[in-house]
């Protein structure tokens, strides 16, 4: 352990004793630790070095921050292990840690008799032995994407049915459900986004040792994590925060003494704690010493030692505070069980009466009698826990997953969230609900009503959880909270948009964005006589139907006032008879096209879009169903195991026609992940549209602004939608019909009720985005609509005049507007936006989805009606 980086090799001894604290800055530093004052990150790495008397008074103001917060959790006293086996899925990696001894390579696999990946029967055989002794956990650890680096690991796959190894892991996790009934803690390295959607379901928990955030130990040459792509410490963390956004309870936590500074050691904690402090989804820190194995490349770096883990235990207790699980693995730590419990841990981690630790295979488990002995001498009462731990259990959705419920139900002591010790696990189904499609339930008049009687109160009951931390996300938030001007030269950059809008450099794009006054005058002037060469006079509409079948939602988008826990007083799910039964209605006052978009209910399975599609179909052959966001894509696939691909194929056999663009908010992650908590990244939105445009499923694409964007991302943005459009043309699929400006309506969003977001754009803001929205999307996307849901008669007026063509639809009922304020109503008629094309000075026509001409049959229909639903025509339960 050094305090200065090593210059090149990783280190292969002993390296000269970092210079000691003063004894004035230990002081003051454990006066504070005493003191409950939180620690800065200069403090903890002088803390890192407290030994003898000043490691005991650090062990003991840790220990007594962690007895307060057993206390807090009703488990006084406590300290817990999980009963486990482990199940070393495959140990080939693309990897090359220089202390690792689980990763092997294929041919000395061969040799010693074994598949490049463990079988099913193998790990049945483990899994079965263990039920039959109790056990609770299936940790299920294997090396990161076998299959990238060794040609054998993909043959495996493929030839057993595979696309990945992460399909593999979720197949073989439901077997161990269904099977014995062990729950699976899965542990398969890096992950994405999608990865925890595909998994989450199959695992009350998961987990991945971030173990340093120190940069220059995995890109240096010589380095410990040198080659190795998955140990890029930002990598690393971006795995801990998808786990957040996604609501998966996961394990991380530190390996120390590879040559890391205390400092770094210490910044490695700080970063821990900001992720836990975001999303409240790590569920215990593990701090990990680490030992020099034979027949690596590190065999000569000495042992971390025991005072080393003694204080990074009691630092890591003081940084996360009560409420964090701190685990030191017991076959570690040299028999030195009252020194770590007298520092602050509270959990022993997994111990396996069946099986060894196959990371650290010379280090045999405790026996649990053993193990309940040294906690017992200490004052502990030893107890055992699930994999996932009792905070989750009891905090229930969107944690769990509801097809493991009965998992989880069927182990745990309800009282306390920990394991029923009684509890002997046996298999059960895992599988979607039985009846399909649930059932209509809750205020499926809401369509009506919100603008009659509104909604029940402005938020949620869990706003101050479920969204994660709102002090953290302000900090996060700060750089959009006030856009930046930017100087240019506007004049140059006016001609250019005139002459040739292709031409526009970011510069000239973000100079015009910014504009105001006259030279916002003269650029919607430029962007409408564009309009007016590209797609001529006509302001285009739809008469269409949304129709939101659900509302219950648990991804936790901060922006969004529509979504409701299944509990609260606004919550509805509609049934399929009511889906049709709308489309019906429909369809018989004109309508060419039902909008079907909702919440990702966790009850629906992932064909229920399907079921939503067909039943339209079935009862209105002709209607155009345009349905199914992204991230409702996404949930689809991931939930019935599919690939995006093959999961829009099969919708459009269901009668899917066209999605929605929607979901983009911005395609910037550094704002999404303000705006949104579990929605879906920019690359797999854009993945999604792509691969619905190959299928020739036409998409819309949109962008919502005004909230902790600046005009730059908003450039961002239109580059991002021109490439995907510029990539569709050039494989000869039409891609997006239009393009959606989607102003933030704030009043009762989530994120402006907590202070953080602006409340939604100026006027200005709306001119200069509809105009740059021509110019730059041209020549790729021709059709630029306004929202008059959102501004209003006059407001829409005024973005045809700044550029747009298209008005979007008549909607006859929207609630997603509403429920976040907007004062526009939920339906608009005919002659409603055939008023607003007039005040423009324009002609009106309408339009298919797809910008085609409308039939005469239905433009009659829709003229009888005016395009809007008798007031008193019945929604039937």
């Amino acid at each position: 352990m050094t305090n200065s980086a090593p210059q090149d090799k990783a280190p292969q001894g002993p390296t000269p004793a970092p210079a000691r604290p003063t004894a004035n800055a230990m002081r003051r530093a454990l006066k504070r630790a005493r003191d409950g004052v939180a620690l800065d990150t200069a403090e903890a790495a002088v803390l890192l070095q407290a030994r003898g008397d000043d490691l005991k008074d650090l062990a003991a103001s840790a220990a007594r921050v962690r007895d307060a917060g057993l206390a807090a959790a009703g488990r006084p006293g406590v300290i817990t292990y999980s009963k486990s086996v482990f199940i070393p899925l495959t140990r080939l990696c693309r990897d090359k840690c220089h202390y690792c001894t689980f990763v092997t390579v294929p041919g000395k696999l061969r040799r010693e008799g074994h598949g490049m990946f463990m079988s099913p029967d193998e790990v049945l055989d483990i899994a079965r032995r263990g039920a039959e002794l109790s056990c609770k956990e299936a940790l299920i650890t294997l090396g990161d994407k076998p299959e990238d680096r060794w040609p054998e690991a993909r043959q495996w796959l493929e030839a057993e049915g595979y696309d990945d190894t992460i399909a593999y892991v979720r197949a073989i996790s439901i077997r161990i459900l269904e099977e014995t009934g062990l729950l699976p803690h899965l542990n398969p390295g890096v992950m994405t986004w999608t990865d925890f959607q595909r998994l989450k379901p199959v695992a009350p928990s998961m987990g991945m040792m971030l173990e340093t955030t120190a940069d220059r130990l995995w890109s240096r040459p010589g380095m410990p994590h040198y080659g190795s792509p998955d140990k890029e410490p930002a990598v690393r963390l971006r795995v801990l925060e998808d786990a957040g956004r996604s609501s998966v309870p996961f394990t991380s936590g530190l390996l120390i003494g590879i040559g890391e500074t205390y400092e770094e050691r210490a910044q490695s904690l700080f970063a821990l704690r900001r992720v836990s402090r975001s999303y409240h989804g790590i569920q215990e820190l593990i701090i990990q010493n680490f030992r020099a194995k034979p027949d690596t490349a590190m065999r000569g770096m000495p042992d971390a030692q025991m005072d080393d883990l003694v204080a990074t235990v009691a630092v890591a207790r003081h940084i996360m505070g009560p409420a964090g699980c701190i685990q030191a693995p017991p076959n570690l730590v040299d028999g030195e069980y009252a020194r770590l419990i007298g520092a602050g841990i509270d959990d022993w981690g997994g111990v396996s009466p069946i099986t060894i630790d196959h990371v650290n295979p010379e280090k045999p488990w405790p026996q649990l009698d053993e193990l309940a002995e040294q906690s017992a001498a200490a004052g502990f009462r030893l107890e055992e826990r699930l994999c996932v731990y009792p905070e989750f259990v009891q905090r229930g959705e969107p944690w769990l997953d509801p097809r493991l419920l009965p998992h989880v139900r069927a182990l745990v002591d309800p009282e306390t969230g920990l394991a029923n010790a009684d509890a002997r696990p046996s298999g059960l189904p895992w599988q979607e609900p039985d009846e399909g499609y649930v059932a209509s339930s809750g205020r499926t008049d809401l369509h009506r009503t919100i603008d009659t009687t509104g909604r029940t109160s402005d938020r949620r009951d869990d706003f101050d959880e479920v969204y994660g931390d709102w002090e953290a996300l302000r900090e996060q938030a700060a750089p959009g909270m006030v856009p930046s001007r930017i100087d240019g030269d506007v004049r140059a950059a006016l001609k250019t948009a005139a002459d040739d809008p292709t031409r526009l450099t970011d510069e000239q794009a973000l100079a015009l964005l910014h504009a105001d006054g006259p030279a916002l005058d003269a650029l919607c002037g430029v962007a409408d006589d564009l309009r007016k060469s590209v797609v001529g006079d006509d302001v285009t509409y739809i008469v269409t139907r949304n129709i939101n079948f659900t509302n219950v939602c648990y991804t936790g988008c901060r922006f969004c006032a529509f979504a409701q826990r299944r509990t609260d007083a606004d919550a509805y799910t509609l049934s399929l008879d009511q889906v049709a039964d709308r489309a019906q209605q429909a369809w018989e006052v004109g309508a060419t096209e039902v909008c079907m978009q909702g919440g990702i209910h966790p009850d629906l399975p992932g064909t229920a879009y399907f079921d939503i599609a067909r039943a339209v179909k079935e009862r209105v052959p002709g209607m155009h169903v345009h349905a199914f966001s992204p991230m409702e894509v996404v949930n689809g696939a991931t939930r019935t195991g599919l690939s995006i691909r093959d999961w829009l194929s099969a919708a459009k056999d269901a009668g899917l026609d066209s999605i929605p663009g929607t979901a983009a908010e911005i395609l910037d992650d550094e704002v999404r992940w303000v705006l949104t908590k579990g929605k879906l990244p920019t690359a797999t939105w854009i993945e999604v549209v792509k691969t619905a445009h190959e299928l020739g499923i036409r998409s819309s694409s949109t962008m919502m602004y005004g909230h902790v964007d600046q005009p730059r991302h908003w450039l961002g943005h239109f580059r991002t939608l021109a490439a995907v459009q510029r990539d569709a043309l050039a494989k000869g699929v039409a891609g997006f019909t239009e393009f959606v400006t989607l102003p933030f309506i704030h009043t009762n969003a989530p994120v402006y009720l907590a202070g953080i977001a602006r409340p939604g754009p100026t006027t200005r803001d709306n001119r200069a985005v509809v105009a740059m929205a021509r110019l730059l999307l041209h020549p790729h996307i021709p059709n630029i609509q306004t929202s008059w849901v959102k501004l209003g008669t006059e407001g829409a007026a005024e973005m045809l005049r700044s550029g747009a063509n298209d008005l979007g639809g008549t909607l006859m009922e929207e609630t997603i507007s509403r429920m976040a304020g907007s004062s526009y109503g939920s339906y608009r008629s005919v002659k409603d936006l055939i008023a607003i094309a007039e005040e423009a000075g324009r002609p009106a026509k309408p339009r298919t989805t797809l910008y085609g001409e409308v039939p005469l049959e239905r433009q009659e229909a829709a003229a009888a009606s005016d395009g809007h639903l008798p007031e008193l025509l019945p929604v039937l339960d």
